[in-house]
């Protein structure tokens, strides 16, 4: 920088610093000079920023690195299943098995079944008599997490999924997430029980969640996947019902 940049103050510098994008900052601003570079890598910055944009909530302010991580997951922060509520019908679903008459999408909250939790919820995906599965591979630096930050911040991978019944048939349900390397191999993995539903159950929607944290280097994709069927093994769609699937990076 030009000498009247080194000569402002640095509580001056700073205010100006956090006007720019915090890619700039990290990728440009960072390798111009060891002022510079100490001011980026520092807290004040980020937790300035962080103020100006409305973003609450970091575990620590002595926390240098986690306040510039915690800036980037909150902005970053969304689901990364596509086409969660059938809105799309099985568009982004891969690995797709249609047992029985297959995956149908339906209008909440459908024959012998009850609303969504939320109202900005209004489909969801039901199985048949024999299982049907889906799966979706999330590609996380695609989704623009960087290498460094899944390896040395190791932010929480939070998964979430909602499943039910009708309230005439029983249905049983099965959730397994995986975290992959690279190369796919299983850093971590979580796997539901397989959950079953009675035929006279009230058909109320339930959630299923998992947090994967301290989970180690390399992790580069998330496979998600899930299904279920019926028990009575009717002609049609009496399976489980799934719908508002989630996958988030969170500080």
């Amino acid at each position: 920088p030009d000498s009247r940049m080194e000569s402002l103050p640095e509580a001056v510098l700073i205010r100006i610093l956090a006007s720019i994008p915090a890619v700039d900052l990290v990728l440009a601003c960072r390798l111009v000079c060891c002022q510079w570079k100490n001011l980026v890598d520092g807290a004040a910055l980020w937790i300035l920023k962080c103020q100006q944009e409305g973003l609450t909530g970091a575990e620590s302010e002595d926390n240098t690195e986690n306040w510039q991580n915690f800036y980037f997951l909150s902005k970053k922060k969304k689901n990364l299943i596509k086409n969660p509520c059938g809105e799309e019908d099985l568009q982004h679903w891969g690995e797709v098995e249609n047992g029985g008459d297959g995956w149908k999408i339906e209008e909440l909250p459908g024959d012998f079944g009850k609303e969504f939790p939320s109202e900005e919820v209004h489909k969801y995906f039901v199985t048949s008599y024999e299982w049907c599965r889906k799966s979706q591979v999330i590609d996380l630096r695609a989704e623009g997490y960087w290498e460094e930050l899944m390896d040395t911040t190791q932010p929480k991978v939070v998964v979430k999924d909602w499943y039910a019944g009708r309230s005439d048939a029983g249905c049983l349900y099965e959730l397994c997430v995986k975290l992959l390397s690279e190369n796919e191999d299983v850093l971590a993995e979580y796997k539901s029980e397989t959950i079953a539903i009675p035929q006279d159950s009230d058909a109320n929607w339930t959630e299923i969640s998992h947090t994967f944290s301290n989970y180690g280097p390399g992790a580069r994709f998330v496979r998600f996947e899930h299904g279920g069927q019926d028990t009575l093994f009717w002609k049609g769609w009496y399976g489980v019902r799934v719908t508002n699937s989630s996958v988030t990076v969170e500080p």
